[in-house]
C-alpha cells in the first residue's frame, strides 16, 4: 500500500530521531565525521523546540522523511532548519517541505523569512526565490562562512503553486 506524505507537526518524543535525521541529510554533502561531529550541538533538537509547534515533519506512514523549524517574531521570521532524509533527497520532499514553512510563515504574520543554507543548498532554495543578502559565520566550524538567504513573503505568489 502507497501512502501519502503528510506535513504535521512534531510531537516532544520525536527530538533524538530528528537531530539523528538532521545530522544524516548533513552528510548528504560529503562532510566527514569529524565536520559532523563539530555540528551536533548545533544541530540538535531539543524535545520543547517540538513541543513548541515550530517543527513540522514530513512522515509517510510511519516513515519520517524530514522536518522544517520556524523562528521569529512577526514580522521577520528564520527558516532555522530543514532537512531531509538521505533515501527522501531528490523526491520531492525538500520543495514540500520549504512550500509548507513559506505557507506556515505567511499565515503567521511573517513578512520575510530569513535563513543561514548550507553552500550546496543555496540554489535550492534560489530556485524557490530566496535571495542571497549576504553571508554569516557558521555556528560550529571557525573560518566557514555560509550563504545568508532572504524569502520575501509579502511578495511572493502562493508558494503551493510552484
Amino acid at each position: 500500500m502507497t501512502h501519502e506524505v503528510t506535513i504535521r507537526p512534531a510531537r516532544a518524543e520525536e527530538a533524538a530521531a530528528l537531530t539523528d535525521l538532521a545530522l544524516r541529510s548533513k552528510s548528504h554533502w560529503g562532510y566527514d565525521a569529524e565536520f559532523l561531529a563539530a555540528c551536533r550541538a548545533e544541530l540538535t533538537i531539543r524535545p520543547d523546540e517540538c513541543a513548541s509547534g515550530a517543527i513540522r515533519i514530513a512522515v509517510r506512514g510511519s516513515k519520517l522523511l524530514g522536518f522544517h523549524c520556524l523562528r521569529g517574531t512577526p514580522p521577520h521570521g528564520e527558516l532555522a532548519s530543514l532537512f531531509v532524509d538521505l533515501d527522501a533527497i531528490g523526491r520531492g520532499i525538500g520543495g514540500l517541505l520549504l512550500k509548507d514553512a513559506l505557507t506556515e510563515a505567511a499565515a503567521r504574520g511573517f513578512d520575510d523569512l530569513t535563513l543561514e543554507a548550507d553552500p550546496g543548498a543555496e540554489p535550492f532554495y534560489a530556485h524557490y526565490g530566496a535571495v542571497r543578502i549576504g553571508e554569516t559565520a557558521s555556528g560550529s566550524i571557525a573560518g566557514r562562512v555560509l550563504p545568508r538567504m532572504r524569502f520575501m513573503l509579502t511578495s511572493m505568489r502562493d508558494p503551493r503553486e510552484s
